[in-house]
C-alpha cells in the first residue's frame, strides 16, 4: 500500500485543474523532488500522470511550484492525444520516474541529442488501469530511445510489482515472449501520435530496437545524477521549480506550511463538482469540437 495520497483541486479537463500529492503524514509535496526514486532494491517508484486508455495529456508541472500534474496546454488549450487506430488512448499507464530529468544540456551519446527537459517517461504494462496521481512500485523491464523533435524521451518500460504476473516478467525478453506484439504496438504509437497534430513521425535511435533491463537502470541512474545537480543548483534548470520540502543538500527545500501556503491560494480540493463525464468519449468530441 502506498503511503503517497493524492488531492484534485478545480475540476478535471480545465485550465485550473491540479492533482497535488501528499506525503503520509498528509503534508504538500513535489512528485518530481520528494518522491524517492527508489520504492526497494531494483524497484523504482512511478508517479502515474495518464491512466491506460484514456486521452487527456496530463503531466508534472515541471515549471509550478511543487510541480502537481495538470493537463498540458498548447496554443490556450487543453491537449488530448488523438485516438490513432487501432488504439484508444495511451495503451500503457503513463508517467515519470521520480528524482530523475533529462537534461537538456547534455547531448545523449546514444542518441546524439540533447534531454527533453522532464524527468524520464514510464509506460507501465500490467493489468491493472491505474489512477491519475498514483504512486506505484515498478519493476524496470527495458527501454526505448525516442527522439521527438530533435530532443532524447527515453520511454522505459516497466510492470507494477503488485500486478499478479509481475513475477513473471523479469527483462525486455519476457515482454516479447509474454505479450506478443505490443512492443511493436508501442513503438507504433510512439512514431504516429502526434501525426494527428500535423506533425511528422517520431524518430528512434538503435533501430526502434528495444534496450534491455541493465541498459534501462543505467540510463535511469544517469538521469538521476542530471537531477541531483538540478536541485542541488549545480545546473541551471531554466525555469524549472525544484521546490521541495524533503532534500536537504537543496538550497531550495521548504517546510511544510510554505508548501501549504502554495496550494492554500489556488481552488478548492475537488469533490462531487469534479467527477468525469460519464460520456467520456461524447464529451472529449465536444471538447475538439
Amino acid at each position: 500500500m502506498s503511503s503517497f495520497s493524492s488531492e484534485e483541486r478545480a475540476a478535471p479537463f480545465t485550465l485550473e485543474y491540479r492533482v497535488f500529492l501528499k506525503n503520509e503524514k498528509g503534508q504538500y509535496i513535489s512528485p518530481f523532488h520528494d518522491i524517492p526514486i527508489y520504492a526497494d532494491k531494483d524497484v523504482f517508484h512511478m508517479v502515474v500522470e495518464v491512466p491506460r486508455w484514456s486521452n487527456a495529456k496530463m503531466e508534472i508541472a515541471t515549471k509550478d511550484p511543487l510541480n502537481p500534474i495538470k493537463q498540458d496546454v498548447k496554443k490556450g488549450k487543453l491537449r488530448y492525444v488523438a485516438n490513432l487506430f487501432p488504439y484508444k488512448g495511451y495503451i500503457w499507464n503513463y508517467g515519470a520516474i521520480p528524482q530523475t530529468w533529462e537534461d537538456p544540456g547534455h547531448s545523449d551519446k546514444h542518441t546524439g541529442c540533447c534531454g527533453d527537459n522532464d524527468p524520464i517517461d514510464v509506460c507501465e504494462i500490467g493489468s491493472k488501469v491505474c489512477s491519475r496521481g498514483e504512486i506505484i512500485r515498478v519493476k524496470v523491464l527495458g527501454i526505448l530511445a525516442m527522439i521527438d523533435e530533435g530532443e532524447t524521451d527515453w520511454k522505459v518500460i516497466a510492470i507494477n510489482v503488485d500486478d499478479p504476473d509481475a513475477a513473471n516478467y523479469n527483462d525486455i525478453n519476457d515482454v516479447k515472449r509474454l505479450k506478443p506484439g505490443y512492443l511493436e504496438a508501442t513503438v507504433d504509437w510512439f512514431r504516429r501520435y502526434k501525426v494527428p497534430d500535423g506533425k511528422p513521425e517520431n524518430e528512434f535511435a538503435f533501430n526502434a530496437e528495444f534496450k534491455d533491463k541493465d541498459f534501462a537502470i543505467d540510463i535511469i541512474k544517469s538521469t538521476h545524477d542530471y537531477w541531483k545537480a538540478l536541485v542541488t543548483k549545480k545546473t541551471d534548470g531554466k525555469g524549472i521549480s525544484c521546490m521541495n520540502t524533503t532534500v536537504s543538500e537543496s538550497p531550495f527545500k521548504c517546510d511544510p506550511d510554505a508548501a501549504k501556503a502554495i496550494v492554500d491560494a489556488l481552488p478548492p480540493p475537488c469533490e462531487s463538482a469534479c467527477t468525469i463525464p460519464t460520456d467520456v468519449d461524447k464529451w472529449f468530441h465536444h471538447q475538439k469540437n
